[in-house]
């Protein structure tokens, strides 16, 4: 170790009264793991103890049972609302795994001796309260310090942020005094490296002492919610280890695995917790549960603090440890990465490779190391690889370094019943390979399959969209719906499948909304219609239900819809109610739904928001926006279900509204467009009622106003009436200067929304009707405007528009 480390971290051995064998680690530290298997060797202990929630011991036998792939965690969760969790992951190179796996062998007495969940997630809330507290008081910059949980509450937001800031800066000093690039460099260098158990030992033990009396006092006064909590389960920890050594273990023959900063705190002669103390610590329900992890989750890269940022990496290292070849790691590395390289279509040679080594280890000799450490090998692969570009092989060292493998869990290892309901569906619906950290399409078809000889095969893309929407509603994040176009979204769906460890947690914290996915999915929906205050919110509400196959909710949704439908005078909600329900009706039968109960309230919604178009189409021009869209969603239901809703009163109140000149412009060219659309006016009709609309005696605005409104329907229809054009040529023509500036703003907008072709069509029009050629014409309109055309364009920057 350089002489810097060595000054730092010089002081006295662990006290050897301690006659229990205390084995400090770093969680997910592969060389903590092989030289704590070696450790248990030389011991041949009687019972291993190991820092972890003391209530999870019924677990450790499904922990270590044959089929159990890590990354696994335990998922300790409270069982009532709010859900509050405790995570406590293990990879293959964990040594609290490797603990207990080395305990099965062997068959000695393995337990946790940490804080049972019970307590740990009742004291974490208490700490979260804490810090909540402290914040609010000092963003209202209260005088007075208010004590929470017996530490002072004012400044303990800040304080706790200088603790980390103070935290930090020690392992700065650390990484400074090491000569290394950043902390996780050191502590491979001087840890992972260390192939002597003996000097592996006695290093963490130094580290441990050292670092703990560094922030101890620093802990006390920047962070005492955090000092009291530790505090309480080092005084946990001693009480099981005193409680190990009274059911019959000599102290000699007890292994305590743990965090290296607890090591020198679980002395004998420091006091242990009573019984009295432990009554009165808080307590909250809890239930425990295993569940397939991820690298991804158990790296830096996610958040998680005790990490590391190479999972996968390490794993390498930790099979190389396990065959005494750790001088193989750097030619593995390496290879792994142009392996993948390969993958991808980018050749590398084995030269290359090769090469890497070599700089690699030249690069450790100069910080006097023994082998490379894992920012030596990419730095290495980035030079030899990337040739000096690290996003030439960024996805393929994301793959070395992290990966993307997910654990998994046989058949019989606890799980709660959602999580088993789970299991047997994706596994009823062949979906078991989707369960993968790489995101994956899936296209359904919701038509039957006359191809195949069963029911469950012939719709199993049908139960597949139920059981997809079911996961959708409970907010497990497996799934993400795509959108697909509107011609097929009667028939189709598009997903995207991809499983993380936070999807599972998903699924446990839905148990005590049901047992399985369909009871769970059927209370959020209870829950909504007991919040629903609207009609739109009700509608869809009576879609979810529809999409994840719950009849019965459906029809309680419908009735929450027909009472508020009866006092509603919002337009635009209406409007969308009635688009839920007419989209319902439309494919229903392929869902094979009965939807017939849906009509009725189809038409009362329709037959409302007609009686209510003229009325509401007295607004200004923002509010238009939304006007215009919810007309346009009637029409397209007046369309689709011509025979259910009542056509006729719909395209009496257009024209009552396209007639009206006390309502909105927009709104009334809308309505105009439609009906000429429909060919329910004539050309003489259209004729007067443009040379109305676009006269001069009409302010710019509303003329221009009315056309833009008429131009947001079919625009063949307009291209193919010249009349139309010829109006809006001579209407342009007689405004004067400051009335075509007003104009324009509206006719730019109109026109904005044209595709090319369209726009190439009008000017091919207008040159027909100026008597200029068509082609001459369409070609001169669109041609790149002169510098000179321009400028004149720029005169429109210094007129006052108003309130435009």
């Amino acid at each position: 170790m350089a002489e810097p480390i060595q000054r730092l971290l010089r002081t006295e051995r662990v006290s050897e009264e301690n006659r229990v064998n205390v084995f400090g680690i770093r969680h997910l530290s592969p060389a903590g793991a092989y030289h704590l298997r070696a450790f248990l060797e030389e011991k041949q202990p009687t019972a291993i103890l190991v820092e972890g929630p003391n209530d999870a011991n019924d677990y450790i036998v499904q922990l270590t049972m044959s089929g159990v792939k890590p990354p696994v965690a335990l998922l300790a969760y409270t069982d009532e609302l709010p859900v509050r969790t405790l995570i406590y992951p293990f990879a293959s190179y964990s040594p609290e795994y490797e603990a207990f796996r080395w305990a099965k062998q062997h068959g000695i007495h393995a337990e946790f001796m940490d804080l049972p969940s019970t307590i740990s997630l009742s004291l974490y809330e208490h700490r979260k309260g804490a810090i909540r507290k402290a914040k609010a008081e000092e963003e209202e910059e209260e005088v007075e310090a208010e004590v929470v949980q017996g530490a002072e509450g004012k400044n303990a937001a800040s304080d706790r942020a200088s603790y980390v800031q103070l935290q930090n800066k020690m392992y700065e000093q650390i990484t400074e005094l090491s000569g290394e690039p950043d902390y996780e460099a050191y502590w491979e260098r001087y840890f992972e490296h260390c192939t002597s158990k003996e000097a592996y030992r006695e290093s963490i033990d130094h580290y441990s002492i050292q670092t703990r009396a560094l922030m101890q006092e620093a802990e006390q006064n920047l962070a005492p919610e955090e000092a009291a909590y530790n505090e309480i389960r080092e005084a946990y920890m001693r009480r099981k280890i005193e409680e190990t050594i009274r059911s019959g273990h000599a102290p000699e023959k007890i292994v305590v695995v743990t965090g290296a900063h607890h090591a020198s705190a679980l002395r004998p002669e420091l006091p242990s917790m009573t019984d009295r103390e432990l009554e009165g610590l808080p307590k909250v329900r809890t239930k425990i549960t295993l569940m397939p992890y991820s690298y991804y989750k158990l790296s830096t890269y996610s958040g998680y603090g005790a990490g590391n940022q190479a999972p996968a990496y390490y794993e390498l290292f930790w099979t190389c440890l396990q065959q005494n070849e750790l001088w193989k790691l750097p030619t593995m590395y390496l290879s792994k990465v142009a392996a993948y390289l390969r993958e991808q279509g980018t050749y590398r040679s084995t030269a290359s490779v090769i090469e890497g080594v070599r700089l690699a280890q030249a690069l450790a000799v100069m910080h006097d190391g023994t082998s490379p450490t894992w920012r030596e090998l990419r730095d290495a692969a980035i030079v030899l690889m990337g040739y000096g570009e690290l996003s030439v092989i960024s996805e393929a060292l994301a793959r070395t370094d992290v990966g993307t493998a997910i654990g998994s869990l046989p058949d019989g290892v606890s799980q709660t019943p959602i999580q088993d309901d789970l299991n047997r569906e994706l596994k009823r619906l062949k979906l078991e390979k989707y369960k993968s950290t790489v995101a994956t399409t899936l296209e359904l078809d919701l038509r039957e399959n006359r191809r195949v000889k069963t029911v469950e095969a012939a719709f199993i893309d049908l139960n597949r969209s139920v059981l997809l929407h079911r996961l959708e509603l409970l907010g497990i994040s497996f799934v993400k719906k795509q959108h697909v176009s509107q011609a097929s979204a009667s028939w189709a769906e598009n997903w995207v499948l991809q499983w993380s460890p936070e999807a599972e947690i998903e699924a446990v914290e839905s148990t005590l909304k049901g047992e399985t996915i369909e009871l769970a999915a059927a209370f959020v929906i209870h829950e909504k219609l007991q919040a629903c205050a609207d009609i739109a919110e009700a509608s869809r509400i009576i879609r979810l239900a529809c999409t994840a196959d719950l009849p019965s909710l459906m029809e309680q949704a419908r009735g929450v819809l027909q009472e508020l439908a009866v006092d509603s005078g919002n337009f635009e909600q209406i409007a969308s109610a009635a688009l839920e329900l007419s989209v319902l009706i439309g494919y229903g039968s392929i869902r094979r739904i009965a939807t017939d109960s849906l009509i009725p309230l189809l038409e009362q919604l329709f037959l409302r928001g007609s009686l209510l178009l003229v009325d509401v189409a007295n607004c200004n021009d923002e509010a238009a926006k939304t006007m215009a869209s919810a007309i346009q969603t009637f029409h397209s239901i007046a369309q689709e279900h011509y025979e259910i809703v009542d056509d006729q009163i719909w395209l009496q109140k257009l024209r009552e509204l396209s007639m009206r000149d006390d309502r909105n412009a927009k709104l009334s060219g809308l309505a105009f467009a439609i009906l000429l659309e429909r060919n329910e006016v004539d050309e003489a009709r259209s004729a007067q009622e443009m040379s109305r609309r676009l006269s001069p005696g009409i302010p710019a605005d509303l003329g221009a106003g009315w056309f833009e409104g008429l131009a947001m329907r079919n625009r063949y229809a307009l291209l193919s009436r010249s009349f139309l054009w010829e109006q809006l040529d001579a209407y342009i023509q007689s405004l004067e200067n400051e009335q075509f500036y007003r104009s324009l703003v509206f006719l730019r907008r109109a026109f904005g929304t044209f595709e090319a072709r369209e726009k190439a069509n009008i000017a091919e029009l207008m040159g027909e009707l100026w008597g200029l050629g068509a082609i001459a014409t369409g070609e001169a309109l669109q041609r790149p405007l002169r510098e000179e055309e321009k400028e004149k364009l720029d005169e429109l920057n210094d007129f006052d528009f108003g309130d435009l």
